[in-house]
């Protein structure tokens, strides 16, 4: 029998095995379909009869729906999408494919998250077409919208445009026993006007992040009172959780990872037990705790930027370097899940790849327990 035969006679079989398993899995509750779909999907990889995208999407409801598990009753899900850096559709349509494709995977969702986070820099140059865009894509969303500012965003008209799509830049909500709440963290001290910067110069400056034309990102006083009037009334043990569009902490001052005053933010944080921050403006897999505070950073939608030559924090495990071929991988979106009891599981689907789960238990135990995977591409 010639191998093209042998190939077409197990091709038949296998297409009739998968008509009777999917028949025999209409009974099973979903937790005992993703079990066996594993299974059966693994055995089909191995033999080059499943797609790879396929298995990896078995895998990420498996990795979902085993950190749901772990979370327990009461736990809920959040999705997010984040940094797309829009261009009018006209001149770089690749970015807005690719938020569509973000939107395309919240809404496929088997079980809808309770909402949706955006994490900022909708824009890229903060023009008024570009925002619109962004909230056309997004306005096609199945579940509710909560929506941060970014810089890319703002310092255009100095957030005019987004405000008339998307209200205020800071707001909170109660939901489930946790407190979340939204503070607008890229505040700069005024460098264009003594230069006579026109608005469009004074965006393409903060755009580019390593120009050192720029002041540094601040929540600024105004902002910090707003957060602890917010929490004025929430009891030590009440889980917070914080979004920020720039991280929280001193990362790198030279690429403006970096909020001037995040300790003074950190103080605020510290009486409570249970804290998370959710940043953006990284476009990475990025892990920090510092004291009681939990800190993850999103994935872009629009490209991954390189980690930084310093000031990494020690409990992150970076994602495996990107393809310089492809020019999604690195990115993506995902999902966050929060506990019982308020602490957060983060969830990176990465695009093209496996996704990584980066738990509570991971950031409690300093690293100690369930770590996620290292990559095998060092990352530059």
């Amino acid at each position: 029998m010639s191998s093209k035969y042998r190939r077409a006679n197990l091709e038949t079989q296998v297409e009739q095995e998968r008509v009777d398993f999917f028949q025999g899995l209409k009974n099973l509750d979903r937790r005992s379909f993703l079990k066996v779909a594993a299974a059966s999907f693994g055995a089909a990889a191995s033999v080059g009869m499943l797609s790879n995208g396929m298995f990896q999407t078995i895998q990420f409801a498996n990795a979902q729906d085993e950190a749901m598990a772990e979370n327990g009753s009461g736990g809920f899900k959040i999705a997010y999408i984040s940094d797309s850096h829009l261009y009018v559709k006209e001149k770089n349509d690749r970015f807005a494919n690719a938020l569509m494709r973000a939107v395309q995977d919240v809404n496929a969702l088997e079980e809808q998250p309770d909402f949706v986070f955006y994490g900022g820099d909708l824009a890229q140059l903060g023009q008024p077409e570009e925002l619109q865009l962004g909230y056309d894509i997004l306005s096609e969303l199945k579940a509710p919208l909560k929506i941060m500012v970014g810089e890319h965003d703002w310092y255009f008209d100095m957030g005019e445009k987004w405000k008339s799509l998307f209200g205020s830049p800071n707001w909170s909500l109660d939901h489930k026993g946790v407190h979340f709440s939204c503070i607008m963290s890229v505040l700069e001290e005024d460098f264009w006007t003594e230069r006579g910067l026109t608005p469009f110069e004074r965006m393409q400056t903060v755009a580019g992040l390593d120009n050192h034309c720029q002041r540094p990102f601040t929540v600024g006083e105004e902002m910090r009172q707003w957060l602890k009037d917010d929490l004025a009334n929430c009891p030590d043990n009440q889980p917070i959780v914080l979004f920020s569009h720039s991280p929280l902490y001193q990362l790198y001052k030279d690429w403006n990872f970096w909020t001037e005053d995040a300790d003074e933010v950190q103080e605020i944080l510290s009486r409570f037990e249970k804290v998370t921050v959710i940043h953006g403006h990284t476009h990475q897999l990025l892990t920090n705790k510092i004291g009681n505070i939990h800190f993850h950073g999103l994935l872009s939608t629009a490209w991954p930027w390189p980690y930084a030559p310093q000031g990494m924090p020690e409990l992150t495990v970076p994602m495996n370097r990107s393809d310089p071929f492809n020019s999604a991988d690195g990115c993506g979106n995902g999902d966050i899940l929060v506990s019982a009891d308020g602490l957060v599981d983060k969830v990176y689907k990465i695009w093209n790849r496996k996704p990584i789960l980066v738990s509570a238990a991971f950031l409690n135990s300093e690293g100690e327990e369930s770590r996620p995977p290292r990559p095998n591409l060092p990352s530059y």
